[in-house]
């Protein structure tokens, strides 16, 4: 049996795997409805319980998506996460991000109708507001939680500062932010604060969207084709960095994908790591990852064979990037 692992102090107790739904109804392209909803009940099946969402992935189509997929009885065998502010325009363009009280209330009321459900196990800020005070988004989260509709709050991508004034307002379950084997900033000074405050860690991008177990762009409707490590010259010195992984992944007798998941997970115990699948096939790879094992000697191995300062490109361009409370 796979033991579960804990969001921080206030968090709820999760499998060390997560599901995040985003690639089902938005960024990479068109998926198949009905291969997604199949692929949330088969990790369900295999005891995944944590599902990840924002109200803006495929404008609350992703939503809608996992409402009908949760529909009966399986509900109450997940933990919904879910993210809330950022703003899309009719034309399907990102025009900012929103986190006044008023909005936090509103998207809550939004969210909740299109899942279906009563309660949010985990809502979060999907960034920093620079126009709000964290303490005031915070602040009405903090009585959505007492009014019985939230039943943690999480942040996203900010840095110690605000973590720390957001949890001095209400306790924080988690913070999601991307990390991987070539993302790997927040070791450096936004891990030892949560450590050091009880808070958890929800890992997105643990397979840097694709480049670590080799995928590519599929096209103009997949945002990767805008992304820096994934165009020109990033990409080609990006994959024969990754080709050295997959070399070490064949010598297990596993594949790249699995060896990354391994490595998030073999870092700390206080990580789940979001998994984008979105068939069954991809679902069943990732599964493989928690039968791998990675001893001490074997974490510094592959990070000295593909160290992140190897890696060309940012993850997000720069106007992304500078809507990253989590890299000032």
């Amino acid at each position: 049996m796979t033991p579960s692992r804990t969001l921080g102090v206030h968090g709820p107790t999760v499998f060390p795997l997560g599901l995040g739904a985003m690639g089902m109804s938005a960024m990479y392209g068109k998926a198949d409805e009905a291969e997604c909803i199949a692929t949330i009940h088969e990790a369900i099946d295999h005891g995944i319980n944590l599902i990840d969402t924002g109200d803006f992935y495929g404008i609350g189509r992703n939503e809608l998506l996992i409402g009908r997929a949760l529909q009966g009885a399986r509900r109450d065998q997940v933990r919904l996460s879910v993210k809330f502010g950022a703003l899309r325009a009719p034309d399907h363009s990102w025009i900012g991000f929103d986190a006044r009280p008023a909005i936090v209330k509103n998207a809550l009321a939004h969210t909740l109708a299109r899942l279906g459900v009563d309660y949010i196990d985990i809502y979060r800020p999907s960034r920093l507001d620079p126009h709000v005070p964290i303490e005031d988004t915070v602040g009405a989260m903090a009585e959505m939680v007492k009014a019985g509709y939230v039943r943690a709050i999480g942040l996203s991508e900010v840095g110690v500062d605000t973590i720390k004034r957001a949890h001095a307002v209400h306790p924080i379950s988690d913070l999601q932010i991307e990390y991987s084997l070539i993302s790997r900033t927040p070791e450096e000074s936004i891990f030892p604060a949560l450590q050091e405050l009880g808070i958890g860690i929800t890992a997105y991008g643990v397979l840097s969207r694709g480049l670590l177990s080799g995928s590519v762009p599929s096209g103009a409707n997949d945002f990767r084709s805008r992304l820096p490590r994934f165009t020109g010259e990033n990409l080609e010195q990006n994959r024969r960095v990754v080709d050295k992984l997959q070399a070490i992944a064949r010598g297990k007798g596993i594949t790249a994908t699995q060896l990354a998941i391994a490595w998030v997970l073999a870092k700390t115990p206080s990580v789940v790591a979001l998994i984008g699948a979105r068939t069954r096939a991809q679902l069943q790879e990732s599964l493989g990852a928690l039968a791998v094992q990675l001893s001490p000697e074997d974490v510094a191995l592959v990070e000295a064979t593909v160290p992140a300062a190897a890696i060309a490109g940012t993850r997000y361009d720069a106007h992304g990037m500078q809507t990253l409370d989590s890299e000032r």
